[in-house]
């Protein structure tokens, strides 16, 4: 009987060992508790709040976002000429002829301005559209600028010390642009919503506001090809300031190129030519060959005050003498080198 009994209690402890060992091995691990944000609290509505739009009440700095004005030239979809045109893209230009410094027998630093309403000079204002954009020059210096062709440097000296982003070109031309926020009646046509946009406030550019060009150029009598070189350094596209009545204060450089640099661009362009259109030349060409008049409007020519002609007369005739004085006197040097 003992026997019997011995044997039950060691068949219920196996059983019940059997038992745990199984539980143990189907127990699933609980998952974590989400850790819930005391200052975050949901509440149950059962109504979706509406997405806000945060974006307009951001201040945006237009002058960042700012992008040169220059018109948009679609492309032609067929050759708009009889004749295939590809000598003006194959153009390069030539490199200047070295000069030492030892050589240089003399030496003067002229500014002259280019006026687009002299006969001579019409070719800056030409209107067109081409296949390479809009054929204005100022909107070819504009365009090389926002393509990062040619570098701008600031009108405040002609020394090229301050290089200027495009935005900073776009803000010169047409001032300061500016953001407001206005009903966004697209969205919201009867302003029921409150939808709201901003809106980038910018004037419009006019080219024909720019008259004048001023170029900056070194002439130079190299002794061992006695020769008197023109080198250009700068361009830069002038605009007028003007009184509450219309009349002319002064005149202020939009920015300054540097010429040398802007070669290569100016000779993928050709210049108007109003006398026979096949014949044109590149702007390059054009500069290097001084296709344009000017005149003096500051030289280092005994001018230890480095003023302008116009601080030392007052008498717009009688600077226009002066510059005159100023060019017969380089002619007269280099005349004075040879003997006859």
């Amino acid at each position: 009987m003992k026997r019997v009994a011995g044997i039950f209690l060691a068949t219920l402890v196996s059983f019940a060992l059997f038992s745990v060992d199984v539980n143990a091995q189907t127990r699933k691990k609980k998952a974590p508790p989400k850790k819930v944000n005391p200052g975050k609290k949901k509440k149950s509505t059962g109504v979706i709040a509406p997405v806000v739009n945060t974006t307009s009440t951001v201040k945006i700095n237009a002058a960042d976002t700012m992008s040169i004005p220059i018109p948009r030239v679609l492309p032609s979809l067929r050759n708009n000429s009889a004749v295939q045109k590809t000598l003006i893209m194959d153009k390069i230009p030539l490199e200047y002829e070295f000069l030492r410094e030892d050589d240089q027998l003399y030496k003067q630093v002229i500014w002259r301005n280019i006026e687009i309403k002299e006969k001579m000079n019409m070719a800056f204002a030409y209107d067109a559209e081409e296949e390479n954009g809009n054929q204005q020059f100022i909107y070819i210096l504009l365009d090389a600028i926002q393509n990062d062709s040619i570098v701008a440097f600031s009108g405040v000296n002609d020394r090229f010390t301050t290089p200027m982003k495009a935005s900073e070109v776009a803000e010169k031309m047409v001032g300061t642009s500016y953001t407001i926020t206005k009903p966004d009646f697209e969205k919201d046509p009867d302003g029921s919503k409150g939808i709201f946009k901003d809106t980038i406030i910018r004037d419009e550019f006019n080219p024909t506001s720019i008259e004048t060009y001023q170029i900056k150029e070194e002439v130079i009598f190299d002794k061992e090809s006695s020769r008197l070189h023109f080198r250009i350094l700068g361009i830069a596209p002038m605009v007028s300031r003007k009184d509450n009545d219309g009349n002319e204060k002064y005149k202020i450089a939009l920015f300054w190129v540097y010429y040398p640099e802007a070669r290569k661009v100016l000779s993928k362009y050709e210049a108007y030519n109003p006398r026979n259109y096949a014949n044109r030349m590149s702007w390059e060409e054009t500069f290097e060959s001084r296709y344009f008049t000017s005149h003096i409007i500051k030289s280092t020519l005994n001018n230890p005050g480095n003023k302008n002609i116009a601080a030392m007369i007052s008498d717009p005739l009688l600077r226009l003498v002066e510059g005159e004085n100023v060019k017969e006197a380089i002619f007269n040097f280099e005349q004075g080198q040879w003997s006859y």
